[in-house]
């Protein structure tokens, strides 16, 4: 009992807070071999704490952010795998059954 007493004291209680973009969420590099990354940034939870604040006064924000690394290539090329290859129906198979398999 006391291990649990223990953790609900080392626990702040935060309270949801909502958060607005101010400007762009999106900040771009250029690297030195003219590859372009683009760093995407969302807030997914903010808090407040409710019950302490910093030595200083200051509030306690607990924040969930999340990041999204995209590369752009000088070239702008990549690569992917080939797409499925449309199957022959043999003798015995209903032919839309095959083709629905390769479209859906």
């Amino acid at each position: 009992m006391q291990v649990c007493e223990a953790m609900a004291q080392e626990q702040i209680k935060f309270k949801l807070i909502s958060a607005k973009l101010v400007g762009s969420n999106v900040v771009n590099f250029r690297l030195e071999d003219e590859t372009l990354v683009k760093i995407h940034v969302e807030l997914g939870r903010v808090g407040v704490a409710v019950d302490r604040k910093n030595p200083d006064g200051t509030p306690i924000y607990n924040v969930n952010a999340n990041l999204r690394i995209d590369f752009e290539p000088k070239d702008k090329t990549f690569y992917a795998p080939l797409p499925p290859m449309p199957t022959m129906p043999t003798k015995g198979t209903n032919e839309k059954k095959a083709d629905k398999a390769y479209t859906s």
